[in-house]
């Protein structure tokens, strides 16, 4: 921080300066059928970054503002807009006292229309009570990101924005992230609007049509079912906006890349009462990595209905396509040629020239809410999710050639071919209603409903795979093994495998041929289905300066065993989970919160019902303490919240190392994470807009019957991580329009899989090294053009965001540009 001090200040100089010749803005903004005044409606001018909230007594001041034309914008959530053109003079004061009416965009308990805001800032959310609730007022940290800061930064995919998320580390490639310590794995579902996706293993979601992510942090099971103890990811998708606006962006960049979006939105007829969106975007780049070029489109429009005050519909549709290859990561020298991370450029990755993977995602969504009375209301909200995956790759078999010895050869990697295809379909349905009353003097708002989530991987699928070394009966084997090599054949002394070995020191890309390899398994994808559905009951009370949020869920977890088969059966998990949150208003900027809550994981079918892996085996529990303060200033324009949590994990499976079944499971051992928060967000000045976040975790191994595992920290788990990013805009002067920003972020020391073992204390194996990357970006605005130039990773430093072993390392990009021109209309 200490460096950005000096060019803060500049800033503030140059602010006051030339703010002599600047013209202003001020007034109040009072209700129109009772004359109250109105607090936090926003107020600014359309086209520029100059924007403001009132005060307690509806009073505002737009200040610093260039002469010129403007379209004065006051807003707020439940009134109708008001748009009104103005002229400033320099030195000009002009004051307006208007008046707000209520409109048919009132508070949502269910996002059907958009979000008006265009600031680093976002102040209300549904995911941590599944209703409109301000986050002030959410008993459990929630962090976020806006679709501004996604466009500030130019951000693409979601590995682009984590560095603005506390507590949230990439881990791979994929969409496989740790949160808190805990890995949500590629596999693990994400949610969007709330609502369960699939996981998908490979390509992460665009980030063309959001509106915001956000992550609920640590285990959020009794709102959402089963998720990841760290924390829950939430895509909130653009809605359509009751005002018109329409923008297009093409942007060009290093490693050959080329992207194009647009975003248009508006109502569709004089009432407004139908509105629209349309996002579109197109990515074609190379990459920094080898062989990992990629294209990919996505198609996304939205509608929103809204017939009378009572009753409001929004249907979501995405259509995305991807086509590339699947990333395994760089590998590097195996262990007996030491720790040289850097003995493989960071660009190298293994394959061959007609590898491929291709991925369609296309999801569609339908909310209703219904408001039966004031008091009463009626939610639902239903997503229909689909993914297909074609696959064709040369890949690591996760290990390093052998000789005839069986000893381990550090630069030749033993390879494998896999080629795949399967669908997976999600369906999920989320059904409540919501009952505002009292009891004397508590006020509740009572959330009762009912979820329904169902996966199905149906039949048509099928995975052929080619490994292993040949044998002299012109067969193949899994594995060499040197005690039996008169079955192998050799070649030069050596085993010969039947997939030809990668030579690290002299990569050969060539055109790879699957005839020429002997099939190991060539195997029907089984077709699979898993539901579970829950019931809960929460209650948000308040007294005074204090709340409380009460929740019960029962939930329901049901895997279909042989699935379409004369076997067919079906396994039932269950678990009550509880929620308690409480805060205490402090003050009317400041709020106290503590919480507990309960996560809920279960066990697979397939690990549950398999005789050679033991069991039964009890689902995945884990739980979690948390405490915080969140404040607001600056009229609530910048937000802080801390967090202190503690939270444990239970039931881990692990492997039991038995000598007569490999396969033997046992469960055991507990995981803990200890940390703290804390995240700084909003415009503390009209034109500054600041971001920044930093973590302290400790997630380690707290119980094991194995004694080295004990104090070992969890892999991919750093204990400090942080980020920044600062924005100032010239709002008036020669440099009218001129935005200059400032990023960094680092992160401490990693373990990967390839921790081994302790000795006195000192993990040993292969670790990732910590690391600090600074980033810059320069913008101008003039008229409806906006012209940008980012600067990613600026002293280029080599580094590494993620990794498994030395077979599978996940670098990040060298030094790299993008450059991208706007139009606003």
């Amino acid at each position: 921080m200490r460096n950005y001090i000096p060019i803060l200040t500049f800033f503030l100089f140059c602010h006051s300066v030339l703010a002599q010749q600047a013209a202003s803005v001020s007034g109040q903004i009072t209700e129109a059928t009772s004359g109250a005044a109105l607090e936090s409606v926003n107020v600014g001018l359309q086209g520029t970054t100059l924007g403001t909230t009132t005060d307690a007594q509806g009073n505002f001041l737009l200040s610093g503002i260039e002469p010129g034309n403007y379209n004065l914008v006051i807003s707020s959530v439940g009134y109708t807009t008001i748009s009104r053109g103005i002229k400033l003079n320099a030195g000009e004061t002009l004051t307006f006292n208007l008046q707000l009416r209520s409109g048919a965009t009132e508070l949502q308990e269910v996002e059907i229309t958009g979000r008006k805001e265009t600031t680093y800032q976002n102040s209300v959310s549904f995911i941590g009570s599944k209703t409109a609730t301000p986050l002030q007022d959410v008993p459990q940290a929630v962090s976020y990101v806006t679709k501004e800061i996604i466009q500030d930064q130019q951000a693409y995919r979601t590995s682009d924005i984590v560095k603005n998320l506390s507590g949230v580390n990439q881990f791979s490639y994929y969409d496989d992230y740790t949160i808190r310590g805990f890995r949500n794995g590629s596999t693990q579902s994400n949610l969007i609007n709330g609502l369960r996706s699939v996981g998908i293993f490979g390509p992460q979601p665009l980030l063309t049509n959001m509106e915001r992510v956000e992550v609920i942090k640590g285990p959020a099971s009794a709102l959402f079912a089963d998720v990841n103890p760290g924390g829950t990811i939430n895509y909130v998708t653009k809605k359509p906006l009751d005002e018109d606006r329409k923008s297009i962006g093409f942007t060009i960049g290093s490693f050959n890349t080329l992207r194009a979006t647009a975003d248009f939105t508006g109502p569709m007829n004089e009432s407004g009462t139908l509105l629209y969106r349309l996002n579109l975007g197109y990515e074609d780049t190379d990459t920094f990595r080898d062989l990992q070029q990629k294209t990919t489109y996505i198609i996304a429009p939205s509608i929103s209905f809204l017939p009378t005050d009572k009753t409001s519909v929004n249907f979501d549709l995405v259509i995305n396509r991807y086509q590339g290859k699947l990333d395994r990561g760089q590998p590097i020298f195996g262990a007996s040629a030491g720790d040289d991370l850097n003995s493989t450029p960071t660009s190298f990755a293994l394959g061959q020239a007609n590898d491929y993977h291709k991925n369609n995602v296309q999801y569609f969504t339908l909310s209703l809410n219904h408001r039966f009375t004031d008091a009463l209301s009626f939610n639902a909200s239903y997503m229909k999710f689909s993914w297909n995956e074609d696959l064709f790759e040369h890949r690591t078999s996760n290990r390093f050639a052998v000789d005839s010895l069986g000893n381990q050869i550090p630069t030749q990697m033993e390879m494998q071919t896999i080629n795949r295809i399967r669908k997976q379909v999600a369906d999920n349905l989320t059904t409540y209603f919501v009952l505002n009353g009292s009891t004397g003097p508590l006020q509740h708002q009572l959330v009762v409903g009912f979820d329904y989530i169902q996966q199905v991987q149906p039949a048509g699928g099928a995975q052929a795979r080619s490994f292993g070394y040949r044998t002299i009966d012109g067969g193949v084997a899994s594995g060499y093994d040197p005690s039996q090599s008169q079955f192998f054949r050799f070649e030069n002394g050596m085993p010969v495998p039947n997939v030809p070995h990668f030579n690290l020191e002299n990569p050969n890309y060539t055109i790879g041929y699957p005839n020429e390899y002997l099939v190991n398994s060539n195997l029907p994808q089984p077709a699979t289905r898993y539901f579970t559905y829950g019931f809960y009951v929460q209650d948000q009370i308040s007294l005074g300066k204090f709340q409380a949020l009460l929740a019960l869920r029962q939930e329901n977890y049901r895997d279909v065993v042989g699935y379409k088969t004369e076997e067919e059966e079906l396994v039932k998990q269950e678990k009550l989970l509880p929620r308690i949150g409480l805060v205490y208003e402090l003050n009317e900027r400041i709020n106290l919160y503590g919480t507990y809550t309960e996560s809920f994981q279960p066990q697979t079918a397939s690990v549950l019902q398999d005789p050679n892996v033991g069991g039964p085996f009890d689902p995945l529990s884990a739980n979690m303490w948390e405490a915080g303060i969140k404040s607001t200033f600056f009229n609530e324009l910048f937000s802080v919240n801390l967090a202190i949590y503690r939270i444990e994990q239970n039931n881990i499976l692990v492997n039991a190392n038995n000598a007569g079944n490999p396969d033997l499971l046992e469960q055991r051992g507990q995981e803990r994470a200890k940390g703290v928060e804390i995240d700084v967000i909003g415009n503390p000045l009209p034109n500054f807009s600041l971001n920044f976040n930093y973590a302290y975790n400790r997630a380690e191994i707290t119980e094991s019957d194995n004694e080295e595992e004990i104090g070992r920290i969890k892999e991919n788990a750093p204990e400090h991580q942080g980020g920044i990013w600062a924005k100032y805009t010239f709002a008036k002067g020669i440099f009218s329009g001129l935005g200059i920003s400032l990023g960094s972020n680092f992160v401490t020391e990693r373990n990967t899989f390839d921790t081994y073992s302790i000795v006195d204390g000192v993990p040993l194996g292969l670790t990732l090294p910590s690391y600090v990357v600074f980033d810059a970006a320069l913008s101008y605005r003039v008229n409806k053009f906006n012209i940008a130039a980012n600067f990613n990773n600026l002293l280029d430093k080599t580094h590494w965001v993620g990794g498994y072993s030395y077979t599978r390392l996940y670098p990040d990009a060298p030094r790299n540009f993008l450059l991208s021109v706007g139009y606003t209309f």
